[in-house]
């Protein structure tokens, strides 16, 4: 049993200090997971934390999908001899598309998300209905491995609404959850005030200056353990921006800061991966901290590589920043030989990584149109969230009245970038928070507007983001009605399609392997898109970088023929795909 008083935790009634690793199942593909954990353990790691992302397992109102990953994840912890932190949300942030809240959902209940309405209440416990039994049969008082489970997430940098966070916590305990309960939040006062609960926890997150965010917690909580939740000992990517990195000796003398403070630790990220698929989130920079030097929009989406310079690199590589943290809790057990350390003793030592592929070119040789949906009429361009689409494209097409002169044409409130065909002719590249001064269009014209969701805003104001043209389309002052939407979904595997020679939409090429291996996957001449192999949707690719290829893990890949299928969304047509050896960022 855990427990803990101001001086720390104790496991069965010995010392514990929990030294964590982030780590997240969905970040990774389920084949990796042995060598990753096995690699936290080696570096002197005990737990292993993860979030739950909840619009990935509840794509649409009682549609459960992948349930069965969390446990998986949580079991090869316990072979590996590591205890974990569960932290189900409901929102979790990490950078994640929505902060983990379905789309469908936060369309549905808008600014009553994360308080306690009831009709988001009614659909977080259904989620914890479906979730959480997993969850209780492995925890550490009934013999599994699961520590701690967080309520809710940095809650005191939104709102100050108790009754859902003691909602919350209550439908925790009543689901069999008994295991501490914590909370997490930056360590200023009303963070602090704002998004912990009394009996529960509460814990800080920092990146730098350890005693000053633990003095601040311990004038909240002077009763509690020290405990950083989030150790950011690297940063996330956006598009169009800097590729973010850390020295090492700097973030290593950070931790071992946070040890010789008595705290426990978790580091985020240990091991960052990949924002597969649709699943990178976005910010929006509003004043005062639109610190926006390197962009030209507010909006700033996510890399789909999650790597967070952290000590284990995406492709699970050990980085200098992975030695140095290994020998400050090398040091740090030599002198705290009373504590308990791992779960089990020994721990199974990491598998070696597969092979890099060679260079090679996959040309791009056959096409087929992009399989939308039938069409929608509306008098008004609905939403993606109408449209019953999370992420994907949307063609929407209006006919100008006429006769009438050139008149100029404004699309409000895009989310987030479109491309503009007038007559059949790409006149115009769109993108959400940029002026559109100086598009004109006559009466009588055909207007084609290709709009492409990229993340949902996962902190912040802004969470709840919707997508699509969400708010008109103006000719001059006047709104253009009747609508024909047609939808391609992103969030669904690819339907059967039928490629040929030439063309344009889908392109498509084969990779034939004797022996299988990682890689990492260029667009050259590509602007910007989408990639698929052999079904699956790895992310998003842009040329404004910093992540130039896109990581293509061994388990993707199988011998003899493999398929790759692009999505080109600007005006560039790609005529490859290139196998690198190195991730390129620039």
């Amino acid at each position: 049993m855990l427990t803990y008083d101001s001086a720390g935790f104790r496991l069965d009634g010995r010392a514990l200090r929990i030294l964590s690793g982030a780590m997240h199942y969905f970040r990774t593909r389920p084949q990796q997971w042995p060598q990753r954990l096995a690699a936290l353990r080696a570096m002197g790691l005990n737990t292993v934390e993860t979030y739950v992302p909840w619009n990935l397992h509840e794509p649409r109102p009682g549609d459960f999908r992948r349930l069965a990953e969390l446990p998986a994840f949580l079991d090869e912890a316990d072979r590996q001899g590591l205890w974990a932190i569960v932290r189900p949300g409901p929102y979790i942030c990490a950078e994640w598309d929505n902060g983990g809240l379905p789309g469908w959902l936060t369309a549905r209940v808008g600014r009553r998300a994360r308080t306690s309405d009831p009709d988001y209440l009614a659909a977080v416990d259904g989620f914890f209905d479906a979730l959480l039994p997993a969850v209780v049969e492995r925890q550490v008082d009934r013999g599994g491995n699961v520590l701690m489970v967080q309520v809710e997430n940095e809650y005191g940098s939104h709102g100050s609404d108790t009754g859902l966070l003691q909602y919350l916590a209550d439908g925790l305990r009543g689901r069999g959850i008994t295991v501490p309960l914590f909370t997490s939040d930056g360590p200023e006062d009303h963070m602090l005030t704002g998004g912990t609960l009394p009996g529960v926890l509460a814990t800080v997150n920092f990146g730098s200056e350890p005693e000053a965010a633990f003095e601040t917690l311990r004038r909240h909580r002077p009763q509690d353990p020290l405990f950083c939740m989030e150790y950011w000992n690297g940063w996330f990517d956006h598009w169009g921006g800097p590729h973010h990195t850390r020295d090492a000796a700097d973030a290593a003398d950070t931790l071992r800061r946070i040890l010789a403070a008595g705290a426990s630790v978790n580091l985020y990220m240990a091991h960052g991966g990949s924002n597969f698929g649709t699943g990178a989130g976005a910010n929006h920079a509003d004043p005062p901290f639109n610190s926006t030097e390197w962009t030209h929009s507010p909006f700033q989406p996510v890399t789909t590589s999650y790597d967070y310079d952290a000590p284990l690199d995406e492709r699970g590589a050990p980085t200098p920043k992975y030695e140095l943290f290994r020998s400050v809790l090398a040091e740090f057990a030599a002198e705290h030989p009373e504590e308990v350390r791992f779960r089990s003793d020994p721990g199974p030592q990491p598998a070696e990584l597969p092979e890099l592929l060679g260079p090679a070119t996959v040309e791009l040789g056959e096409s087929a149109p992009i399989p939308f949906a039938a069409p929608v009429e509306s008098a008004v361009p609905p939403s993606f969230e109408e449209l019953g689409l999370e992420h994907g494209l949307v063609r929407y097409t209006f006919r100008v009245p006429g006769p009438r002169p050139e008149l100029q044409l404004t699309v409000e409130g895009l989310h987030d970038r479109a491309t503009l065909l007038v007559d059949g002719e790409r006149v115009a590249e769109l993108e959400r928070g940029v002026a559109q001064d100086g598009i004109r269009v006559a009466g009588g014209a055909l207007v084609e507007l290709l709009v492409e969701s990229l993340g949902r805003v996962n902190y912040g104001p802004h969470v709840g983001d919707p997508k699509g043209i969400t708010g008109g389309v103006r000719h001059e002052r006047q709104y253009l009605h009747g609508c024909r939407a047609e939808v391609f979904d992103l969030g669904e595997p690819l339907p059967e399609l039928s490629f040929g020679q030439g063309g344009s939409g889908l392109l498509r090429g084969a990779l034939t392997l004797e022996a299988t291996g990682d890689t990492y996957l260029a667009v050259p001449g590509g602007q910007h898109g989408c990639l698929w192999v052999n079904g699956f949707l790895l992310g998003r690719y842009d040329a404004r970088g910093p992540q130039l290829t896109l990581y293509c893990p061994q388990p993707l890949l199988h011998s003899g023929r493999n398929e790759l299928v692009l999505l080109e969304l600007g005006d560039a047509r790609p005529h490859s795909v290139e196998l690198r050896t190195e991730p390129e960022f620039g």
